[in-house]
């Protein structure tokens, strides 16, 4: 039987993804290529597998049935070779989507460890907002989500990741500080430096400063978390921001602490994936992001979070 694993992978890929295009892109090869592998397979085993209609792609009763044979000698493969304890053997793409607040605090050590224990296989990273994530990770453009819920759809893969708290920061030249509670006119005098508009923290904020009517605060929300603290440091405004990210300034007293009395709800992070679809790589790859957050959060909880 003339048939082999790239033939087996082209398949799952093109039922997935449904889209031939997509699939070559997934796998770095070109279009004519996998419609070569798609065409070998079904000939190998005698069946149509999908039928393609005005550049859409629907299996065949057949292939449906066959998909999840599939999946498991792929599956079989990757059990085979994580028996042979030669982790270098895994090779491969791992697309990654994570949010900014794990780019400023553990991505680096996460990335460095994954390497050590899978040196051949690369990574391909996004940043972009939980929501945003969210889809691409549904779309199957990223294989492994670490992100901030709450979630509109679940996952199949999942693990706890932990919860990160919120924290008001200033410069020092506004003259804000723990040394004294902060009124909420007192915060509405400066700008309030935020998080993007279509994120839970904004509309945590919004709700709050809206239940107050006789107040007129100025938000200026910012998808770039660390722009925005660019901004604090420079006196442009108050922001809130994860503790974790700003650790080193304040250490420096590039930014001093401020005792309001409402932050908003601690971010609570997950990796999150398609247990029965993906590859064995991305769930090694979230329980290491599991193992590298708990790290994090220790060291972080006694002041040594570098």
């Amino acid at each position: 039987m003339n048939l082999n694993l790239k033939q087996l992978e082209a398949f799952v890929w093109v039922a997935d993804l449904g889209s031939f295009r997509r699939a070559a892109d997934r796998l770095n090869t070109t279009q004519p290529n996998i419609s070569s592998r798609i065409a070998a397979l079904e000939s190998a085993l005698n069946v149509t597998l999908m039928e393609r209609d005005a550049g859409s792609v629907r299996l065949t009763a057949k292939g449906q049935h066959l998909l999840e044979h599939a999946r498991q000698v792929l599956r079989a493969t990757e059990r085979l070779i994580e028996a042979s304890d030669d982790a270098a053997l895994f090779d491969g793409v791992l697309r990654l989507g994570v949010t900014e607040m794990i780019v400023h605090t553990w991505l680096r050590r996460f990335l460095k460890v994954l390497k050590d224990r899978f040196p051949n296989i690369t990574v391909e990273l996004t940043v972009d907002l939980s929501a945003n994530l969210s889809k691409e990770l549904f779309e199957r453009s990223i294989d492994l989500a670490l992100q901030s819920g709450p979630f509109n759809r679940q996952t199949t893969g999942n693990k706890d990741l932990g919860a990160y708290p919120w924290i008001w920061v200033a410069s020092p030249e506004l003259g804000l500080g723990l040394e004294a509670r902060v009124s909420l006119q007192d915060m509405t005098v400066y700008p309030l430096l935020t998080h993007a508009r279509n994120t839970g923290s904004y509309e945590e904020l919004c709700a709050h400063f809206r239940a107050h009517r006789h107040l007129s605060p100025r938000l200026v929300p910012s998808s770039n978390l660390a722009a925005c603290l660019h901004m604090t440091v420079d006196g442009m405004g108050i922001a809130t921001t994860p503790a974790a990210m700003v650790t080193k300034e304040l250490a420096t007293g590039e930014l001093v602490r401020i005792n309001y009395d409402w932050v908003p709800e601690s971010l609570h992070f997950f990796a999150r994936y398609s247990a029965e679809k993906s590859s064995r790589i991305v769930a090694d790859a979230a329980d290491i992001a599991q193992e590298i957050s708990a790290e994090f959060t220790a060291r972080f909880a006694v002041g040594d979070a570098s």
